[in-house]
């Protein structure tokens, strides 16, 4: 990702839809102006969901994601189905492509239904209408026809798939900002250890520092060795102190009580998804048996270090806290089990390659299924005793401690 991309999980993901040789392949490359997605007669040339990131106008960046054919056959085509069926988990604008020469099939209005129960805003589009002339569309706001191969009623697509997300869609989303004052300080607290990225900082560090930019107040980025040092030389009193959760200990030991404390981890809870429901579920640490069974979960998937927060502290700290035998599970990236019933408490990373919606879809199945889920940022604060504290932000949120 170029410096001055915006992030995957920020964009709007497009889920691209329909039976094989719809025509899928093909709206994508008209919509766009590219070939970005490999034509051909042959069924089945998508077999896995294929991700690109580009700017389409007037919707601005977004994530396209072209899937294979609901009709495949087979039991590696029951699996590639599935794989389709999934990515509707992140999807925030979906965009059935259907055979204008065959019409809406079983296939086409089972997805439909499954698209609508989730409440997701979508497109159905009628392609190949130059193979179904004199078919007269049905009226309807969020239906089309087009013609991929003539490139027929395209512009008037890319306008109707605009229409279908309010111009507000993400004006209530803030990591920080919501939180500030124009020349609010927030100190940004960064350990540099082994497991840091070389030579750049994280995801989320590099987002609160912008929603902090964007609020027209300023960040001071300091290490936990330097804390002390630097709150003792300000002259002035921060709004407030962020820390990577890793130094959250040490970070509260530091940090007067008069000076509200949070992480990142926590922002991005809030940011991603509910946090309230990841506070109430960190409550079940403190109500763990031998043998209970932990899912940690992540949303990328990247090179573990020897030291790693997912795999080896967050368990560390967990088993020296609750003093039982717990057995630990992991997942990473876009794997995330269905069913979630074996699992005591689901622990979830902050989810900064996630979108909005994909996190809140993990969140929604723990809760579905009565199962408790939490963070890593919310569950190291609890275990340290300093969770309360680190909720002094958010007072509906303090009262629950």
């Amino acid at each position: 990702m170029g410096l001055n991309e915006t992030p995957a999980a920020n964009r709007l993901h497009i889920g691209i839809f329909g039976r094989r040789n719809a025509g899928k392949s093909s709206v994508i490359n008209a919509i766009t102006g590219q070939d970005l997605a490999i034509v051909s007669e042959q069924k089945g040339t998508t077999t896995d969901p294929v991700y690109k990131t580009m700017e389409l106008l007037p919707l601005g960046p977004v994530m396209i994601i072209d899937t294979p054919g609901l009709d495949d056959e087979g039991s590696l085509g029951a699996l590639r189905i599935r794989k389709a069926y999934q990515v509707l988990n992140k999807t925030d604008l979906a965009l059935l492509v259907v055979d204008a020469a065959i019409g809406m099939t079983a296939e086409d209005e089972a997805i439909l239904e499954r698209i609508r129960a989730k409440k997701i805003p979508y497109v159905v589009v009628w392609n190949k209408m130059d193979l179904a002339e004199g078919l007269v569309m049905p009226p309807s706001d969020n239906v089309i026809g087009i013609s991929s191969l003539e490139k027929r009623n395209i512009q008037e697509l890319k306008e109707l798939l605009a229409r279908q997300i309010p111009d507000d869609e993400n004006q209530g989303r803030k990591i920080i900002a919501d939180m500030l004052s124009p020349e609010d300080l927030v100190v940004l607290v960064i350990p540099i250890d082994k497991a840091a990225p070389k030579g750049r900082l994280i995801l989320p560090e590099q987002q609160t520092i912008r929603d902090i930019l964007d609020a027209r107040a300023s960040a001071l980025v300091v290490q936990d060795t330097g804390l002390e040092n630097l709150l003792a030389r300000l002259g002035c009193r921060p709004r407030m102190v962020v820390t990577d959760s890793q130094a959250f200990e040490k970070v509260a030991e530091i940090t007067p009580e008069d000076i509200p404390l949070t992480s990142f981890s926590i922002l991005f809870a809030r940011y991603k998804g509910n946090l309230e429901l990841t506070v109430r579920g960190v409550r079940t640490l403190a109500d763990l048996h031998d043998g209970d069974r932990i899912l940690i979960g992540e949303g990328c998937t990247h090179h573990r270090q020897c030291n790693d927060i997912g795999t080896v502290k967050l368990p560390n700290w967990i088993n020296q806290f609750c003093k039982r035998k717990i057995e630990y599970q992991y997942c990473s990236g876009t794997e995330f089990p269905d069913d979630l019933t074996r699992y005591r408490l689901v622990i979830h990373c902050g989810a900064c390659m996630l979108n909005e919606r994909e996190m809140k879809y993990r969140q929604q199945c723990a809760q579905d299924q009565g199962v408790p889920i939490t963070n890593y940022g919310i569950s190291i604060a609890f275990m340290h005793g300093i969770l309360k504290r680190s909720l002094q932000l958010f007072p509906e949120l303090y009262a629950l401690m």
